[in-house]
């Protein structure tokens, strides 16, 4: 029963009580818009911890944090300081990740997103974010589809998708060690797209596939897969699976010799993975999507590496450090830009946004392509190097370096097809 107040029964004192109230709201409502004017930009990271990826996760991780100091000692974003708030994604629990994407928009209030290292859990963080109008960044999941068929107004992507790192690798591959490939492939989002950019790419060079092995996220024992690829004699294994996944496919190629009999390459590497490897399991071409060891000289890369080595126990730092710390760095030009952390005009302004030397770290342009939110970033192309070459971390050697545009196919071709808000 609905509870009516009768106009006849308000009195005098009634009266003086409103009004009251109504002066204490004069004077308190200035002061609750500086508050909040005051209070701290929360950004949420949602990313592996623990499982396959949890040193991608880590890496990426370090490199915001060193963003939002750098940041916060400058007087944050707009003037107010930045707030960082990390969770556990899991390495492949999609229902953990959207749990914790929940929490972080939900419950802790984050004002931006950023993750996941695993691309189908990335896609599952945006359906989230999508649904709640927080601006999201994916730093390192490569799947094609989240600038792509699956793309959002309130996502961009910071790595390649698949079929960039496909297009920047295989015709170096074919060209190098011949045209019957057979694939060591993960059985997840990544690996599927990933495997279809490399089968267009060899199907328009006129090579053949010998074979693919799906394999489950987090398998040890590769084995069978191993004896497999072996006996459909292909001139090259392509191995796509990554992070501990692939340290232990590359130790078990070497293990058996198969590196003496069929060429071992890739197409996506990554120094993480490289560093918890033996000597003898690195070999072949590879693409890192930044590498810290650069031929020209870079504005800013010098205290950048010097930066993260004293957060990493004298590491360098890798693609996923980067990854990070260009993430909160873009973000933070986007509201300076916009003047707002709105969620909206924050994207308006990212889509387009050039990238600055000092951030971008790398030769060639870099900016966020306003038709599909993708970075477009430089790819480092070369060889891994059996042992490090004048520091102990630099195993790869970069024989070319080339830029996003010249691998991204066109907007047209992504399958996206970008829807702004009103």
């Amino acid at each position: 029963m609905t509870k009516r107040l009768d106009p006849g029964s308000i009195n005098r004192r009634t009266l003086i009580k409103a009004g009251a109230l109504a002066g204490l709201t004069q004077v308190a409502a200035p002061f609750i818009i500086s508050a909040r004017a005051d209070a701290p930009i929360k950004i949420g990271v949602d990313n592996p911890l623990t499982g396959t990826y949890a040193f991608f996760g880590k890496s990426e991780l370090t490199g915001c944090e060193l963003a939002v100091d750098q940041l916060n000692a400058k007087n944050g974003i707009l003037g107010r300081k930045i707030e960082l708030l990390s969770e556990d994604s899991t390495s492949g629990d999609a229902g953990a990740a959207v749990q914790k994407a929940r929490k972080l928009i939900e419950r802790d209030n984050v004002d931006f997103l950023v993750g996941n290292v695993n691309s189908a859990l990335a896609q599952a963080m945006a359906q989230v974010s999508n649904e709640k109008g927080v601006l999201h960044v994916v730093p390192g999941g490569h799947t094609d589809g989240i600038t792509g068929a699956n793309c959002k107004w309130n996502v961009f992507r910071v790595c390649n998708t698949t079929r960039m790192e496909a297009n920047a690798v295989c015709g170096l591959l074919f060209k190098t060690y011949g045209k019957k490939w057979h694939f060591i492939t993960p059985d997840y989002a990544y690996g599927h797209t990933v495997y279809a950019g490399c089968e267009a790419n060899l199907k328009q060079l006129g090579g053949t596939i010998t074979g693919n092995e799906l394999t489950p996220l987090g398998t040890t024992d590769f084995s069978a897969y191993l004896i497999k690829a072996r006996a459909a004699n292909p001139d090259v294994l392509i191995v796509l699976v990554a992070g501990g996944d692939a340290v232990n496919c590359l130790k078990q190629i070497s293990q058996f010799g198969i590196e003496k009999q069929i060429h071992v390459a890739g197409i996506l590497q990554e120094l993480e993975t490289v560093n918890a490897m033996p000597p003898e399991a690195r070999v072949g071409i590879w693409m890192f999507e930044w590498y810290w060891k650069q031929a020209a000289a870079i504005p800013g890369l010098d205290q950048f590496i010097a930066d993260v080595r004293k957060r990493s126990d004298g590491k360098v730092p890798t693609a996923r450090t980067w990854f990070g710390y260009v993430t909160i760095h873009a973000y933070a030009m986007a509201c300076e830009k916009a003047k707002t952390i709105e969620a909206k005009a924050v994207a308006k302004a990212l889509a387009d946004l050039e990238l600055p030397p000092e951030i971008t770290l790398q030769p060639n342009k870099v900016y966020f392509r306003g038709g599909d939110h993708q970075l477009m970033l430089s790819s480092f192309i070369g060889e891994l190097r059996h042992s490090g070459d004048g520091d102990p971390e630099n195993l790869f050697k970069v024989t070319d370096v080339v830029s996003g545009d010249s691998v991204a196919p066109p907007v047209s071709e992504t399958g996206c097809a970008m829807q702004m808000p009103a």
